[in-house]
């Protein structure tokens, strides 16, 4: 087989959105399902932890109280930061083998990581992907998500 058609034959399988991605391919909304459903199970029980000790505070030292939608909230941007940052991953990512890449294939920036971090405390995020083909996020920060 000659390298040209094993190149256009790669390009025909894969179902890649986007004309500078030809070698990796997207995941589907059913992984990103999955890699929301692990992480959030993730983030909601850090954040259960820290609001229960922070309660604890409230109660025997008078500290002011919080509700639990800024432990919430907090430790999501923290988390998506910090793991996407230094890993491109989170463990959710781990779990079903994909990652963040930008939309040229690079390894993000701290810069996109931290727009992406940002935008995903918009609840709305997610309902962009009918729109625009991917959520807000990764629009915004001009990333995708690829299989590892």
């Amino acid at each position: 087989m000659s390298r040209t058609f094993k190149f256009i034959l790669r390009l025909t399988i894969d179902d890649s959105r986007f004309p500078y991605f030809c070698s990796m391919r997207t995941v589907g909304e059913g992984t990103r399902v999955l890699n929301f459903l692990i992480d959030t199970t993730i983030i909601f029980a850090i954040a259960y932890a820290c609001y229960e000790g922070w309660s604890w505070y409230v109660m025997y030292w008078n500290y002011t109280p919080y509700k639990f939608g800024w432990f919430f909230f907090g430790i999501l941007f923290i988390y998506y930061f910090i793991f996407e940052s230094l890993f491109k991953r989170t463990p959710g990512k781990w779990f079903t083998y994909s990652k963040v890449v930008t939309d040229t294939g690079n390894k993000p920036s701290i810069g996109r990581i931290l727009i992406r971090s940002l935008v995903r405390l918009i609840i709305i995020d997610l309902f962009f992907i009918p729109f625009l083909g991917r959520p807000l996020h990764d629009y915004l920060s001009k990333t995708i998500l690829v299989e590892a």
